[in-house]
């Protein structure tokens, strides 16, 4: 072998490693993402980013998947079966009875992606012909139940100022005791009553945020695992979160049509919910608001999830917050 040869091996040999370790460097981070519910607002931006390739920007390559619960969304994540959580506040009552995750993210507080809907012909105009009425919820003793009975709180209409109904949850049953008359309205997605507009089923009526303060209606909980073994991963999926929320709230047009093609309604109907729900849904960069919290544990006492006693603080970390927004 020829010197000259010799030296074009070498040469080939050292522009491949050169390659090869930039690639290796920055290769992504698989992690899981499981969200409570598939297509409500406050997990929407999983979907969203992952679609504009901001988690890929941010070294995460993001698997999505689905639940039909956040209860069934704990239960993975026990199990090791997924690395963050995207739900609502609610899930911070697992973490305080011993679940291995902890809260990073609030995510939303106003309520404004749920409403209290009424069948189209309804002669209920007003929030104040809901006194004395029969409501639509999920279950017994679930945040919406506890949602309808306040609205009697706040309203001075006493304890027994509404009738909560379960009739469980999803479109279908919601359809259903509209006609069969089993209820005079229900609690349920804003999108939803919005859709049963535009096929003359039903409407909304009143927004929950109209009545009920802010009250982290939306969270991200990450894994102890992941946050032990990789902690980077974590403030990564925050950052990107904050971002992708960022273009949500900037980029009108193009959030219809992604939004629109992850829930498969109407863009019609995703613009107009764009219009009343996200301008006052997200929060700033994460950050939790001791508000919100305060709130959300009152409601965790009266569904009898909490103690009066429980210290919030224990449940939830500013840790992975961006640096001008962190607390502790």
């Amino acid at each position: 072998m020829t010197v000259s040869r010799l030296r074009r091996i070498v040469e080939l040999v050292v522009a491949l490693v050169a390659t090869a370790v930039p690639f290796a460097a920055s290769a992504a981070t698989t992690i899981v993402v499981g969200k409570a519910v598939a297509t409500s607002d406050p997990v929407i931006p999983v979907d969203v980013g992952e679609e504009l390739g901001i988690f890929k920007k941010h070294g995460l390559d993001v698997n999505i998947v689905n639940f039909s619960g956040g209860a069934k969304m704990v239960q993975a994540m026990a199990a090791g079966n997924i690395d963050i959580g995207d739900a609502g506040g609610t899930e911070l009552a697992f973490v305080a009875k011993g679940a291995p995750m902890m809260g990073i993210c609030e995510v939303s507080g106003p309520f404004s992606f749920l409403s209290i809907g009424v069948p189209q012909d309804s002669p209920i105009t007003t929030i104040d012909g809901l006194k004395g009425k029969k409501i639509g919820v999920s279950s017994p003793g679930s945040l919406t139940e506890w949602l309808a009975k306040e609205l009697a709180v706040k309203k001075g209409w006493g304890p027994n100022g509404i009738t909560p109904v379960a009739i469980g949850n999803g479109v279908a049953s919601t359809i259903a005791a509209f006609r069969e008359h089993l209820v005079d309205a229900d609690l349920g997605g804003t999108n939803q009553f919005l859709n049963m507009e535009e096929k003359n089923i039903g409407r909304p009526l009143v927004s929950i945020s109209d009545y009920e303060g802010s009250m982290v209606s939306g969270l991200l909980t990450a894994s102890n695992h992941i946050i032990e073994t990789n902690p980077d991963a974590v403030r990564a999926f925050v950052a990107a979160w904050v971002e992708t929320v960022d273009f949500i709230r900037t980029h009108r047009a193009e959030t219809v049509k992604l939004e629109s093609g992850i829930t498969h309604l109407p863009e019609s109907v995703t613009a107009k919910e764009y219009d009343l729900t996200h301008g006052r849904l997200f929060t700033e960069a994460c950050n939790f608001d001791d508000q919100s919290i305060a709130e959300l544990k009152r409601s965790l006492v009266a569904l009898k999830l909490l103690p009066a006693s429980a210290d919030m603080s224990k449940f939830y970390t500013t840790a992975f917050l961006p640096k001008d927004q962190s607390r502790h």
